[in-house]
């Protein structure tokens, strides 16, 4: 689960660590009022949506960036004005962009440098990993392809937390005047004890600066959650805004369904993750190229495989579906009677093509085959992968 980065700003002022003060504005007047509350001589106002790269982002049909400066009050009325209700394009959101609804108003401090920081889990060393580079304001990912030594890391025991001596290490590492190794100790640690008592599965700072006054601000922020441990945090699963994400991933979520729309032409039902990323490598190993991940799990029942059509089918792109069932704790002969349903109650506008394996296998492709549904039945995931694919291209 994402969050927007105001809400990330409060949740890490809530674990300690230090963030400019700041206020969201969802009308131009509110922005206004913000930048006369914060009282200083100069404010940010950043859009708030679901994606990086919001300062280098544009305004679909302007040349109003994500986040600008304003110096007065009506200069924050101004950029609230045309951000607000607008589309921004950026590098992560594609070009179909993503609307603003509210921006975030956050008071200037005096920078002396940029630096980046995170902490993710790295699968290679099996824990969580504070990651810290002086190249601060810019896309990491470049960084690493390019100057990969000015990435810096430090694993760390999540019961434990980072040392006192990885801190002040890296403190020392990223060139900080000896004066500020406190401060950075402070600000490493607690972001990386909030990482592990949130259940994040990110937690970036880009940039993180070091202020004229020698001391570590957070001053930008995204955080990233694990939704299998949302049920121990209410509070952070409140911050769901489901107008931010894909209103059919947010429809699959809530029938239970793992659903991730891609940009392709066939559509995948498959029981299974490692299954369901298998069919898609063969399907676009055979050309193809799939719309989506769809895992309807080990236990999907009619309604459940019914919803799971209607989701699929709600993408315009979509030419054809490949159902590929490996029939182990749940029968093909279920799977088929829901499939038989489904088509029945949804009514297919393009080609299906279903592989079935498994458990009452023979059983289940008789029923396929006596229903007068609309069906092409495959021997095989090389089979259903070719057949899926020219019938997408027909």
């Amino acid at each position: 689960m994402k969050i927007h980065e105001f809400q990330a700003k409060e949740l890490l002022r809530a674990a300690g660590v230090p963030v400019l003060a700041s206020r969201v504005a969802r009308t131009p007047d509110e922005a206004a009022t913000a930048f006369a509350e914060l009282g200083t001589p100069v404010c940010a106002v950043k859009a708030q949506i679901h994606a990086g790269g919001r300062g280098k982002g544009t305004v679909r049909g302007s040349d109003q960036r994500g986040v600008e400066l304003a110096k007065t009050a009506a200069d924050a009325r101004r950029i609230a004005t045309n951000l607000l209700g607008n589309t921004l394009v950026t590098v992560q959101t594609g070009p179909e962009g993503q609307v603003v609804r509210q921006v975030f108003v956050e008071s200037g401090c005096g920078i002396d440098r940029e630096l980046y920081a995170a902490v993710l889990v790295d699968r290679r060393v099996e824990s969580p990993v504070l990651i810290a580079s002086t190249a601060g304001g810019v896309d990491i990912e470049e960084v690493a392809a390019k100057t990969p030594e000015l990435i810096l890391s430090e694993a760390f025991d999540p019961d434990r937390g980072l040392g006192a001596w990885q801190a002040r290490l890296l403190a020392s590492k990223l060139g900080l005047p000896t004066a500020s190794w406190r401060h950075a100790e402070s600000f490493f640690r607690r972001l990386c004890r909030a990482f592990v008592d949130l259940d994040a599965s990110l937690i970036e700072v880009n940039p993180l600066v070091l202020t004229k006054e020698g001391s570590l601000v957070a001053l930008d922020a995204k955080m990233t959650f694990d939704d299998n441990s949302l049920f121990r945090h209410p509070t952070v699963a409140a911050l769901r805004d489901e107008s931010e994400e894909d209103p059919a991933e947010t429809r699959a979520a809530a029938a239970g369904l793992s659903y991730v729309k891609l940009g392709g032409t066939i559509g995948c039902l498959v029981n299974g993750a490692g299954l369901a990323m298998s069919t898609m490598d063969l399907v676009k190993h055979h050309g193809g190229e799939p719309a989506n991940f769809l895992d309807v799990g080990g236990g999907a029942d009619v309604k459940a495989v019914t919803e799971a059509f209607r989701i699929i089918l709600s993408d315009p792109h979509v030419k054809a579906i490949l159902v590929n069932i490996f029939g182990g704790i749940m029968r093909c002969t279920t799977i088929a009677t829901a499939l038989v349903e489904a088509s029945k109650t949804v009514g297919f506008t393009v080609p299906l093509v279903v592989r079935l394996e498994g458990t009452e296998v023979e059983e289940g492709k008789k029923i396929l085959a006596t229903s007068g549904a609309a069906i092409i039945t495959a021997d095989g995931l090389t089979d259903a992968a070719k057949k899926v694919v020219a019938a997408a291209k027909a």
